[in-house]
């Protein structure tokens, strides 16, 4: 029996130590109270003859918690005796550190446990329909960001190994310079109105922060600390690649970099644990995964477990392959600049965006052309087979927008389109590198696959050309880009070679007639301290060119070179801007916003892969259907006449898809808005009907068409 109690606790010491402590203070105290109230009652000494037993532990009781209350033991010292004095003193003293002492630094001490328990975030949490962002990068902010721009209340909940107040910090920071910025605009844009009227108006559509954000610190491969997080309950959850911090030796960093190129094992792990808790017969239905990849061994094996775990309508698993979106975006801005300004607003939750809905729609054509009679405020633009469903894509303000009738109208306005219209020929200078530079060569491959063509006098129709300026030891991790025919020229330079790369710059620029676009990347493998500082570097370069030149004749076109700036860290978008440049691409913003959508909207993830991706010139027909930019002067025969936006979108429309033409020459449009010179972008929404437009020589057209 002694041994059983000895063993059971040592057991419970082992496990539960404060538990122990709590008892043995417990005990300690009802056996000192029982004992010095048995020896009070039975020392019978003058003022205590007639006590009990029952009142002596009260009296002791009342002692202890208030030295005050010994008169009611010892009413008169010279009665009561010296010794009933000390017994009483001797009680409250070590009453007073056994039982008031003990018991209030247990308390305190539990407090501070629960004080600190709750402060790492460790308490379950008894929450559904959330969204859960499991791990942290340089990309989960603006996630979160996105979210105030959601209608209701939004709930996120994000599991980290580590810096929990870094983290909450970051995220506080980033919602209030937001939510100031959005207030700062809305607040301008209402100065036409009386104080009062501007008043109400501010508080009525003022940006509010409507997300509830729970950051909790734990073990992500932890069954239980994912239960705890209710991610069976969850909407989304999002698997984020970790970023290791930057504050290694050169060794080190080449070692961790060389690893993450090669593949994430995390991230499978991470992923085999979440969708074995999401994929089992008690989670939510109709929950989605969303998993950033970077490396084509972490997809590979994402695609094996989408096989085993993918369950339809409980499971859902999305690969996001981050570098490869990255490439095909930095792509197309480099081609066509003013998708920069469409894509912010048309991937966010912001003003026009991509919305979907399930729907089978056995003509495509027919339903738009019936969709534009009588639809104002949202813009129809193909449909989708995904698995067993069927999707159609809009763009739209908001989601309610798509089914929001107005009146119908026979469309008298026509345009008249150039059939034989072809993009125009483009130079590319790159300047630096990222991790997605081959990612961004195959974007520029596959869209010379879709327009280049031999020209009708046998010249060379190359639609690209693409001068690489960048170190040593990244043209030799490319191979000197051998491989792209596009690529007519690579420099050897280092970002302190200033001669030598603005020599460069300034050769290119003078030789080439049609416009030249200068992508200057950003190195995302630098440590924190150098952060963009190569692209900042070199922006200062090619800036000072344009000065000179502008020096040099005042009349210099400015226009006629992009510069197309890509960050990492949004801290530096004001002093990228501060250069007079408009197209600054914050790389992990497109994803975030991307990795935003997929959480909300099923069925959008197919859609922006295909819009990100040309064509085959060699497919029969232009099936793929994508964003493109292009003159107003060359997309019409004949600029159209001022008109509202619905009027315009018809004429479009009706002109594209004329039944007259032979099939291989009808390439489907819809508008989506327009860019006035120096970056002014009207995307259509809202009601078009009211809206008028009037387009002009050098204004851009964004349109969704295949070809």
């Amino acid at each position: 029996m002694k041994h059983n109690i000895r063993e059971w606790l040592s057991i419970q010491r082992a496990k539960n130590p404060a538990k122990v402590i709590l008892m043995g203070i417990l005990l300690f105290n009802v056996g000192f109270l029982f004992a010095a109230s048995l020896i009070i009652h039975q020392l019978a000494l003058t003022g205590t003859e007639h006590m009990g037993l029952l009142e002596a532990m009260y009296y002791t009781i009342t002692m202890i918690l208030d030295a005050g209350c010994v008169q009611f033991v010892i009413e008169d010292i010279g009665r009561s005796g010296v010794a009933l004095a000390i017994i009483c003193l001797i009680i409250i003293v070590i009453g007073m550190i056994s039982f008031t002492g003990a018991v209030i630094g247990y308390v305190t001490n539990t407090i501070s446990n629960y004080i600190d328990k709750s402060n790492t975030g460790s308490w379950k949490l008894r929450i559904s329909n959330h969204l859960v962002i499991l791990n942290w990068n340089t990309r989960a902010s603006e996630i979160v960001n996105d979210l105030l721009y959601l209608p209701g209340l939004q709930k996120v909940v994000i599991l980290v190994e580590g810096r929990k107040a870094e983290i909450e910090k970051e995220i506080e920071e980033r919602l209030a310079d937001t939510i100031s910025r959005e207030n700062r605009a809305l607040w301008e844009s209402y100065e036409g109105y009386g104080f009062f009227k501007r008043q109400l108006l501010m508080w009525k559509n003022r940006c509010r922060n409507n997300l509830v954000v729970v950051v909790q610190q734990g073990d992500v491969f932890s069954s239980k600390q994912l239960h705890d997080i209710s991610l069976e309950h969850a909407r989304s959850v999002v698997i984020l690649g970790s970023d290791y911090m930057s504050k290694v030796c050169q060794y080190e960093k080449a070692g961790i970099d060389d690893e993450k190129s090669r593949g994430n094992a995390k991230t499978i792990k991470t992923l085999m644990q979440v969708s074995d808790i999401t994929s089992a017969a008690y989670s939510d239905d109709d929950q989605k995964i969303i998993v950033e990849i970077t490396d084509d061994w972490t997809y590979a094996l994402v695609q094996k477990i989408i096989r085993k775990k993918m369950v339809a309508g409980k499971c859902n698993i999305v690969p996001v392959r981050v570098n490869q979106v990255l490439g095909q975006i930095l792509a197309q801005f480099s081609l066509m600049p003013e998708l920069n300004l469409a894509y912010k607003e048309l991937f966010s939750n912001k003003g026009a965006t991509f919305n979907v809905e399930e729907r089978a729609v056995a003509d495509e054509t027919a339903y738009i052309d019936e969709y534009l009679k009588n639809h104002h405020s949202a813009l129809p633009l193909t449909a989708m087979r995904i698995g067993d469903k069927d999707y159609f894509y809009y763009s739209s303000d908001r989601d309610s927008d798509i089914r929001k009738t107005g009146k119908t109208a026979e469309n008298t306005f026509s345009v008249r389109l150039n059939r034989d219209y072809w993009i125009e020929k483009k130079t590319v200078i790159i300047l630096g590198h990222n991790s997605g530079c081959r990612d961004i060569m195959e974007g520029f491959r596959s869209f010379c696959n879709e327009w280049d063509r031999e020209d009708a006098d046998g010249s060379d129709g190359q639609i690209l050309h693409i001068v690489v300026i960048d170190d040593r030891e990244n043209l030799e991790k490319m191979h000197y880009y051998e491989e792209y025919p596009f690529v007519l020229e690579t420099v050897e330079a280092s970002i302190y070679d200033q001669d030598l790369i603005r020599s460069t710059i300034d050769r290119i620029v003078a030789s080439n007639e049609e416009d030249t676009s200068v992508l200057i990347l950003s190195d995302d493998t630098a440590a924190n301290e150098n952060m963009d500082a190569s692209a900042l570097t070199n922006l200062v370069y090619v800036q000072d060119i344009i000065s000179e030149k502008l020096e040099e004749d005042p009349d210099f076109d400015t226009e006629s070179i992009d510069i197309i700036v890509e960050i990492i860290d949004p801290k530096h978008h004001d002093i990228v801007s501060s250069y007079s440049v408009d197209n600054v691409v914050i790389s992990n913003r497109y994803i975030s916003k991307m990795i935003t959508q997929l959480g909300i909207k099923e069925g959008i993830y197919e859609f922006y892969t295909d819009i990100l991706t040309y064509d085959d010139a060699n497919t029969a027909l232009y099936k793929s259907k994508e964003v493109y930019a292009k003159k107003v002067s060359s997309f019409f025969d004949e600029i159209p006449g001022e008109c509202t936006e619905t009027e315009l979108v018809r004429a479009v429309w009706e002109a594209s898809v004329d039944p007259s033409l032979p099939e291989e020459r009808r390439y489907p449009a819809v508008v989506l808005g327009y860019v006035k010179p120096g970056g002014q972008i009207t995307l259509f929404g809202s009601d078009r009907s009211e809206q008028r437009v009037k387009l002009e020589e050098h204004d851009k057209i964004i349109v969704f068409t295949n070809h």
